[in-house]
């Protein structure tokens, strides 16, 4: 379709393939295979890319300027060489068949080509710093220790876009995942604000939302709490409106995110206690066993119900409407992202110490769940018939596609999320195919196990490099049509956005899938691809924040609720978690400073109420024989070589007998490397 006298800003990403300075131009090759020709004036300019910090990172070697050369030229010369990633901002032209790109922002990744800013050491950690340091300072002011009645008088769950609360609503799954971005800013840190303010939080939750059964075996988490003219009281079932008066399973699931994270760093028997009692509810009321052991109302196929009316306390009753007796991506797959993962790396190895039969059990328990929800996405949500998995199933796992404003599409992040998540239920296996512990037989069931989840999780990471990523601009879509209907290969649902949660998933999928399949550079390129269009347009330099949406071309969309740094579906979770994880795989997977900066460091902060012997230190499921640990140091003192584990492949550390501090707590601090072979 010829268009005449049409303008439109384009951004375009893409490596710089000619130079050709008599125009003066460059071309950039998009991923999508198309060629810019991409012409450059007087008000091009010219800049590198910029962290929360705001620190100008611009190091590119200043040429020798020509006899006669103007500024377009020198520019030119200066930035830009073949092989050189950028991201332009320009306005296309298009006027019958004359077509025109012209240049106004032309950003740099590195003053190398082939370097990244963001591969620097301390880029993911900077950015973590700078956004704990500023959600804290919102909520709580100068504080630089907190109690539990600083949550009761000043948490909000909903923020505006400068970080002042909206409302006096407090929610007891956003509360969670900000204490697990606070517990994840001091493992990769140490630094003391976060984990006190970490510990206050796991306070206030544990006394404002927790509700225990009459035997105290089982906990439910209340939804929230809201304050009116007629004061403060507890809110059980949700308010979120698909889910609207029912307790649904992911905001239980959420409310352990914190706790679990916060019981790695500190090994308060307390917190792991109410995890288990929570996790003991999900088994109890929204486990679907296949034995068939719960009876009438139960399908016995596997996996877990997303809802349950509040009155029965049952998943099959009429009252929930169209989410009764459903199960979906969020009821089966939240668990290993959300606590799962967390919570087995520290249970197993079993603590020394505190591993009575219980405990042994409960991993038993974990373990059980990580093994069967991963089974059953790699066997239910894969679609034949789509690039796309599918989301909703009844609970005989049919298909469905009708579901309110689901309908018959695909969320693209769910999709990246699950290529994520079974990576590293992968590595978790693998992990298990080397362990002597388990039988030939069941350490052949695991390797088979890790090749199958692998080979779904690379399926769907090509796929929605292909229709869920935009190849010309970067970043990652949001909400599509499964099957299009408009002869395209991607048809959206409503508008070409993306949102800030999805560009996570698809950077860590990405990231994590380089370091599974490490001679196949493909993830790597995609992962730095996803990596920029973050840095470039999510980050909120002015307020140390991120914006929530943006248009295809990297604008803020900042009406309503998107305008919102705090909210149900934003808060300190996401953005938390992927600085977390894309500080640690980059600096495992990706070969930076010739292996010089292929280390990072983890900190840990035993409570005095742990009688643990041991700590488990891996941050994460990595693949066998991948990492070594190099020092280990207790409040301040080197005891590498009476700690460090002689076998590979094992990162218990004994802590029964170190002096502990003053406070009666014992810091930990961990540097890993990857191993140089």
């Amino acid at each position: 379709m010829a268009l005449n006298s049409f303008y439109q800003d384009l951004t375009v990403t893409g490596s710089v393939v000619a130079v050709d300075p008599s125009k003066p131009s460059f071309s950039i090759q998009a991923r999508s295979g198309d060629l810019f020709e991409t012409l450059v004036g007087p008000t091009t300019w010219y800049e590198m890319l910029t962290n929360l910090d705001k620190l100008g990172r611009d190091r590119v070697s200043e040429p020798e300027r020509l006899e006669g050369e103007d500024g377009v030229h020198y520019s030119l010369r200066k930035y830009i060489e073949k092989g050189r990633t950028v991201t332009v901002n320009g306005v296309i032209y298009r006027d019958g068949k004359e077509q025109r790109y012209e240049a106004r922002a032309v950003h740099l990744f590195g003053s190398e080509p082939g370097d990244y800013v963001y591969e620097e050491t301390h880029w993911w950690l900077s950015q973590l710093s700078l956004m704990a340091d500023r959600w804290l300072d919102m909520l709580f002011d100068s504080r630089r220790s907190y109690a539990i009645d600083d949550f009761s008088k000043l948490y909000r769950t909903n923020l505006n876009i400068t970080g002042k609360p909206v409302s006096e609503d407090q929610e007891c799954a956003t509360l969670s995942r900000l204490i697990y971005g606070l517990s994840s800013a001091y493992l990769l840190t140490g630094q003391n604000r976060y984990y006190l303010a970490a510990r206050a939080g796991v306070a206030y939750q544990r006394q404002a939302f927790r509700t225990l059964s009459h035997d105290g075996r089982h906990c439910f988490w209340a939804y929230g709490r809201r304050r009116d003219a007629k004061g403060e009281h507890l809110v059980i079932p949700s308010q979120n409106g698909d889910d609207f008066d029912t307790i649904p399973l992911y905001e239980q699931i959420y409310a352990l995110a914190g706790l679990a994270q916060y019981y790695r760093i500190t090994l308060d028997w307390e917190v792991l206690e109410d995890i288990q009692r929570t996790v003991s509810t999900f088994q109890e009321f929204y486990w679907d066993p296949v034995s068939g052991s719960k009876g009438e109302g139960f399908a016995g196929t596997g996996g877990y119900y997303s809802h349950l009316d509040f009155a029965t306390m049952r998943p099959d009753s009429p009252k929930l409407g169209d989410n009764r007796s459903q199960k979906n991506w969020n009821s089966v797959g939240d668990h290993i992202p959300a606590y799962m993962i967390n919570l087995i790396l520290a249970l197993d190895p079993l603590p020394r110490g505190a591993a009575g039969p219980e405990l042994e059990k409960f991993l038993k328990v974990c373990q059980g769940i990580l093994d069967e929800t991963s089974d059953i996405i790699a066997k239910h949500f894969e679609d034949p018939a789509s690039d796309f998995v599918n989301e909703r199933f009844t609970d005989q796992w049919e298909p469905i596609q009708d579901w309110r404003w689901q309908q018959d599409r695909a969320v693209v992040g769910h999709d990246l999320k699950i290529s994520w998540n079974l990576t590293r239920c992968a590595f978790y296996c693998q992990q298990r195919a080397q362990d002597r512990g388990y039988s030939a037989e069941e350490r052949g069931k695991f390797q088979k196990q890790a090749d199958h989840f692998l080979a779904f999780a690379r399926r769907l990471a090509d796929r929605m490099g292909e229709v869920g990523l935009d190849k010309v601009r970067g970043g990652i879509f949001d909400l599509v049509e499964r099957k299009p209907t408009n002869e395209m290969p991607t048809q959206f649902a409503y508008g070409c956005t993306k949102d800030f949660w999805q560009q996570e998933q698809g950077i860590l999928a990405y990231l994590i899938l380089h370091g599974a399949t490490p001679k196949d550079h493909k993830y790597l390129e995609l992962a730095r691809e996803c990596i920029g269009f973050w840095n470039l347009f999510f980050l909120d330099h002015d307020r140390q924040g991120v914006y929530f949406r943006t248009t295809a071309d990297g604008l803020p969309v900042i009406e309503g609720g998107y305008a919102q740094k705090g909210g149900h579906s934003i808060s300190g979770y996401h953005v938390f978690e992927l600085n977390y994880l894309a500080h640690l795989y980059t600096r495992a997977f990706v070969s930076t400073g010739g292996e010089v900066d292929n280390n990072f460091c983890v900190y840990f902060k035993i409570t005095n109420s742990s009688d643990q012997e041991s700590i488990n230190v891996l941050p994460d499921f990595f693949p066998p024989d991948l990492l070594e640990i190099r020092k280990i140091t207790f409040n301040g003192v080197d005891y590498t070589e009476d700690r460090k584990p002689a076998a590979r492949n094992y990162y218990q550390i004994r802590i029964d007998d170190v002096p502990r501090g003053s406070d009666g707590t014992l810091e930990v601090r961990v540097e890993f490397r990857r191993h140089a072979g």
